[in-house]
């Protein structure tokens, strides 16, 4: 095993596995940390477990089982993965389990990097952008979960870490690897732990990843990890070999969509007057999940066989989510809509629908975790961090995605290259 991979949450774990296999990697995520080996052959192994908003506990302790687990099966290094947009506030859980993993790996410095590039997430000064604007000026700094009001990622670290962080600036990167890692060791002497490098490109991830070589433990978002990849693979690796086993087969398809991100809003008003779209009713979600989720039923089953497959939202705007908020508060108004979510796929798997693709991370948890999958096959992208997933125990297809990433048209763009690749099978 090349690579083990700690995901803090679902889709940020398909969304890294997706970087790993287009440079060639073999890769196998599994959903938690398994009892068996289920992962023989694979040159990088994803655990996804939902351990971002989960109390801080909790989080560390499922990190360390997952990072037990890797090491007894010879994973030569650790990447700690989490989102582009570090969703993190004070109270948040990256800092706490980054510092349990390097006590438990006996490391005194590790990287952040949660740049991204191709999606527009950059690193400058040690500032995180979104696109043109600071992480605090963007669609984050109305997270229902994690409102993101700095874009300083020394500061945002260090408020919830027990260690002090500092920048490499771009300058230094634009060196190249020797410069990279002889500012670790200046770092390291000074007894920083947190190395925060400027990252603007693809050409400072590569640096990057060249960089880390023989670091046992790294933290950061999956652009990191394809700039890791490419200098395991050396830039010959064989991506159609790699996403073979993950091809979507599926033959009835539905959407599900709980993030309520600027970019899965856009989505959704793009698919309306395309595609049909059933809403989900966040006051009948509260008052009786499971049989809000029993009434939806007959609306997606009545528009399965169309063109388009049937989208059931609960994607709202801002303002109507801080309505739905102070009506019903902020938590139990989320998981009484994921508990629709996790209901109503098992509904629709009972009905035959074998092809899911989710917006957000935690519906996408717990669609997962409803229909009881194990572990995924990685299979061709569809957005740049967003592949076709398929279930290593049974027939079903996911396409799970972040909630700002991919494209306005991302939804047709997912069914069109589901029927291309199950036609390309087929013949």
């Amino acid at each position: 095993m090349r690579l083990g991979v700690i995901a803090d949450d679902f889709t940020g774990a398909t969304d890294i596995a997706s970087f790993l296999v287009a440079n060639g990697l073999r890769t196998v995520q599994l959903n938690g940390v398994p009892e068996a080996d289920r992962a023989a052959e694979a040159e990088a192994v994803v655990i996804s477990l939902k351990s971002r908003a989960a109390p801080r506990e909790e989080a560390v302790r499922d990190s360390l089982a997952a990072l037990d687990w890797l090491l007894a099966r010879g994973a030569e290094q650790i990447f700690f993965k989490y989102c582009s947009t570090f969703d993190s506030t004070p109270k948040g859980n990256i800092g706490p389990v980054t510092d349990a993993l390097m006590a438990a790996m006996q490391e005194e410095l590790t990287v952040l990097c949660p740049a991204l590039p191709v999606n527009g997430r950059t690193v400058y000064r040690g500032y995180l952008f979104v696109g043109d604007v600071p992480l605090d000026e963007s669609g984050m700094r109305h997270h229902p979960v994690n409102p993101m009001t700095d874009a300083n990622l020394m500061r945002l670290m260090e408020a919830q870490a027990e260690g002090k962080a500092a920048n490499i600036p771009y300058a230094t990167v634009a060196q190249g690897v020797e410069a990279v890692r002889e500012a670790f060791a200046q770092l390291r002497a000074a007894g920083v732990r947190y190395a925060v490098p400027d990252m603007l490109d693809a050409g400072h991830l590569r640096i990057l990843g060249e960089a880390v070589r023989g670091m046992r433990l790294v933290t950061g978002g999956a652009g990191l990890a394809d700039g890791i990849a490419m200098s395991l693979s050396g830039g010959a690796g064989d991506r159609a070999a790699a996403e073979a086993a993950g091809r979507p087969l599926g033959r009835r398809t539905v959407i599900l969509s709980g993030s309520c991100s600027q970019m899965t809003n856009r989505q959704v008003a793009a698919y309306d007057g395309t595609g049909p779209i059933i809403r989900v009713d966040p006051d009948a979600a509260v008052a009786d999940a499971v049989g809000h989720a029993a009434a939806l039923l007959p609306a997606v089953l009545a528009k399965a066989d169309g063109p388009l497959a049937p989208l059931v939202a609960a994607t709202v705007g801002p303002q109507a989510l801080q309505e739905i908020q102070a009506r019903h508060g902020a938590e139990r108004a989320s998981q009484a809509v994921e508990a629709v979510f996790h209901e109503l796929a098992k509904l629709l798997e009972a009905e035959g629908f074998d092809t899911f693709i989710v917006a957000g991370g935690e519906t996408s948890g717990t669609v997962t975790q409803a229909l009881r999958i194990g572990g995924f096959h990685i299979g061709p992208t569809i957005a740049p961090g967003v592949p076709f997933v398929r279930a290593v125990d049974k027939p079903v297809t996911l396409a799970l995605k972040s909630g700002n990433f991919g494209d306005e048209t991302f939804f047709l763009t997912a069914q069109e290259l589901a029927r291309a690749q199950a036609a390309t099978q087929d013949r």
